[in-house]
């Protein structure tokens, strides 16, 4: 028994036989971008209710003492 998987290649279709499938920007209806902006909400939103680590801190303020030190 011989493994073929994994060695088919990417077929490529032409342009010119895709006509105006491509014409306009694809869109997703009103429903479906209300409900993926739902999930993201809810898989961010314990993320976004924790505090800043020190360590971001500490950073952020070293980038704005060097940035005001370059404009002197």
């Amino acid at each position: 028994m011989t493994g073929e998987k994994g060695n088919k290649l990417a077929r490529v279709i032409p342009e010119a036989s895709l006509g105006d499938k491509l014409a306009t920007e694809p869109k997703l209806d009103n429903v479906s971008q209300k409900r993926i902006g739902d999930q993201l909400r809810a898989m961010y939103d314990e993320l976004m209710q924790q505090p800043v680590p020190d360590r971001f801190k500490d950073l952020l303020e070293q980038l704005e003492k060097s940035d005001k030190e370059k404009a002197k």
